[in-house]
């Protein structure tokens, strides 16, 4: 066990070597003095978004951890394990957009849900089974999912309000699934000192999100809020920017 990290709390960021997750992960480790495992599929990415940080001063190393792949999300653990002994903070980050999600509702390709749903629902949940047992090892876990604004049955079905014309069938009904996840995970944690929450991280300038409307510094805070929240704060909820959103 890494003796240097054991006074130092310990989270992992998945799909961290770009976007909202390399600055969540940023923010962690600057700001609250985390030791931040940078979770990424790709070796090489993983490793240069890594060294990134690190270059800044920043207690971050890069953790090989491909979502999907039950091999890769074991030894994964194993390695978390054998040199922390616990995982205090989880955000599970990570999930797409499929080109053929932008069709018409009902027009969009079975595979296109089957696709999504891998990721951004089926990946979530084995990333988190897995890191579970760790989760429980810290005094206090937090458990962060990313889910999105689209992914509210309530404000979609508002036809005349802010997210009324954005609609991917597969990328949404797997966030609303998230959500749904999300609060059963809070539910088994309800008489510990745990959290589980879900997040909407705002409309992000991304490379897959050119036109989104606020940087990723201002996307990841609530990430960062979620994964940083005291004992007396919510668990088994929904925000945004420390607004309750609705279902």
């Amino acid at each position: 066990m890494n003796t240097l990290n054991e006074q130092r709390r310990v989270a992992l960021v998945t799909g961290a070597n770009k976007g909202i997750g390399l600055e969540t992960a940023r923010q962690l480790a600057r700001d609250h003095g985390f030791s931040v495992l940078l979770g990424a599929r790709d070796e090489k990415r993983g490793t240069d978004a890594a060294n990134q940080l690190r270059n800044e001063g920043l207690d971050v190393q890069f953790l090989l951890l491909d979502p999907t792949n039950p091999a890769s999300i074991e030894r994964a653990r194993t390695e978390v394990e054998d040199k922390f002994g616990r995982l205090d903070v989880l955000v599970n980050n990570a999930g797409f957009v499929v080109h053929e999600d932008m069709a018409l509702p009902v027009s969009v390709p079975t595979s296109a849900l089957r696709d999504t749903y891998d990721l951004n629902v089926f990946a979530v949940h084995s990333v988190t089974q897995a890191f579970w047992p760790l989760l429980e090892k810290s005094d206090a876990a937090r458990l962060v999912n990313v889910s999105s604004a689209i992914g509210s049955l309530s404000l979609v079905r508002d036809f005349e309000g802010p997210v009324k014309d954005i609609k991917l069938i597969a990328y949404a009904s797997s966030k609303a699934a998230l959500n749904m996840m999300t609060v059963h995970y809070a539910w088994q944690w309800r008489d510990t000192r745990h959290k589980a929450n879900v997040l909407h991280p705002g409309n992000v300038k991304t490379d897959p999100n050119p036109n989104g409307e606020i940087s990723v510094e201002e996307g990841a805070k609530t990430s960062v809020e979620m994964a940083t929240i005291g004992n007396d704060g919510p668990t088994g909820q929904f925000f945004h920017l420390g607004q309750q959103l609705p279902w």
